[in-house]
């Protein structure tokens, strides 16, 4: 996933910076929510990104990354609180810096028992909204969780960071991207490897990219 990434982002810096040198351009996005219409947004998947943090021992935060979501975000600027988010994150898919961790995350159980983390073949997790709470350029988004075969509800805070519409040369389409936090407890979703020496809580730090 981490090749994935970085070949987007190294992909849209060659596309993009010889028509801002060429063109004088600026970012098209900003943060003007009058850039929104409206309507629905298709996830991003190579700038939608999942950070997760556990506190590992009480030494140092530990984290990794969930990417390559799919999705919609239904959005009426005119009715914000009414916007709807299902998102599916592949969590086969987890990153994180030491390959051994990796490798255990999606390990089988022993003897045919229960996987440590997630096993072999992990189910997709998916975030679906059943409200959202607007406050500004703010809002509190409830929604349920499914994880490891588990649904439970979570609340995540988001804020609006930026939408405008990409250069025609880019592909023209319309970007909306918000930012989010939130914590679960991945005991509640069957996940208790380690704890307490590594921690129950985990943080989630939220990157959402939509375009349609």
């Amino acid at each position: 996933m981490r090749r994935i990434v970085l070949a987007s982002v190294i992909a849209t810096v060659a596309v993009a910076a010889p028509i801002v040198a060429q063109q004088g351009m600026q970012a098209p996005g900003s943060k003007n929510p009058a850039a929104i219409t409206g309507g629905t947004y298709q996830v991003d998947p190579g700038h939608t990104l999942v950070r997760w943090q556990v506190d590992h021992l009480g030494f140092t935060p530990y984290f990794g990354i969930f990417g390559s979501a799919a999705g919609t975000l239904t959005l009426d600027p005119k009715n914000p609180g009414a916007a709807k988010v299902d998102v599916t994150i592949p969590v086969a898919k987890v990153t994180t810096a030491n390959e051994a961790l990796t490798a255990h995350l999606l390990r089988p159980g022993k003897d045919g028992g229960k996987p440590d983390f997630f096993g072999p073949s992990p189910a997709d997790a998916r975030f679906v909204s059943t409200s959202v709470m607007v406050n500004g350029q703010s809002a509190t988004i409830a929604g349920n969780l499914t994880l490891n075969g588990v649904t439970k509800p979570v609340t995540l805070a988001a804020e609006f960071y930026g939408a405008g519409k990409m250069p025609e040369q880019m592909g023209g389409k319309e970007n909306v991207g918000f930012t989010a936090t939130g914590t679960i407890k991945r005991s509640d979703f069957g996940v208790t490897m380690g704890i307490p020496l590594v921690s129950d809580e985990v943080k989630l730090d939220i990157a959402a990219a939509f375009a349609k």
